[in-house]
């Protein structure tokens, strides 16, 4: 039975629920890297971005918000609208929400690099070959100095430090990798390379159903 994206997303409503603490952790890092991130226009852009409950408030409430132009992705067309309200409420006006593939390099081709790139709730859900995969394709959607944040269940066996491993392999630098509740982690990486660039018509993952409680993608 394939995965309701959209009630997934309810768990964010209950005070202390995993997800919810996964979610003020991503949204502490997201003001950080806006507070180191450099003067003048910034880009960003989210993959299975959901309900956008994680950018769009942070770019909201801070300073730079007004800095950003955020691409967010999301294919289930409930939760885009979410997003979407949420932004134009925000009145984030450089706030694009579109409903497609996020694995598509399409989507992204006229942001990337981003000085911001979220991959939040996509590793729990893809196979290990295709988080290799998709932590290649961040060297193309992230600017040198830019900024990926990551969530992964952690449990065993723990594919965590794994992946810190590969964002090492492309030109990363760890700048936090956090459980914020348990069997969640939440992994935040600074590219030092230079952007290669992003091949066009690739699809980066595809998502497999596997069984699990919310706030372990």
């Amino acid at each position: 039975m394939t995965r309701d994206w959209h009630s997934w997303h309810d768990d964010y409503d209950r005070p202390g629920s995993p997800l919810a603490r996964r979610l003020a952790e991503v949204r502490r890092h997201l003001r950080d890297a806006l507070d180191r991130a450099p003067a003048g226009p910034l880009r960003a852009v989210s993959l299975c971005a959901g309900q956008g409950r994680d950018l769009i408030p942070v770019l909201a409430e801070h300073p730079r918000g007004a800095d950003v132009t955020a691409r967010l992705v999301e294919l289930d067309p409930r939760n885009a609208e979410i997003a979407a309200t949420a932004a134009r409420r925000a009145g984030l006006t450089d706030v694009q929400v579109v409903v497609d593939d996020a694995a598509r390099t399409d989507a992204y081709a006229d942001l990337a690099p981003a000085d911001l790139v979220l991959v939040c709730g996509v590793f729990g859900n893809v196979s290990d070959a295709d988080i290799r995969a998709t932590v290649a394709h961040c060297a193309a959607l992230c600017a040198t100095g830019g900024t990926v944040l990551w969530t992964r269940h952690r449990g065993e066996p723990d594919l965590v430090p794994t992946i810190c491993d590969w964002f090492a392999e492309e030109e990363f630098a760890p700048v936090a990798v956090t459980t914020p509740a348990d069997r969640v982690g939440v992994g935040v990486h600074r590219f030092l390379g230079r952007p290669r660039p992003l091949p066009t018509g690739v699809r980066m993952f595809e998502f497999v159903d596997r069984p699990g409680r919310p706030g372990t993608a």
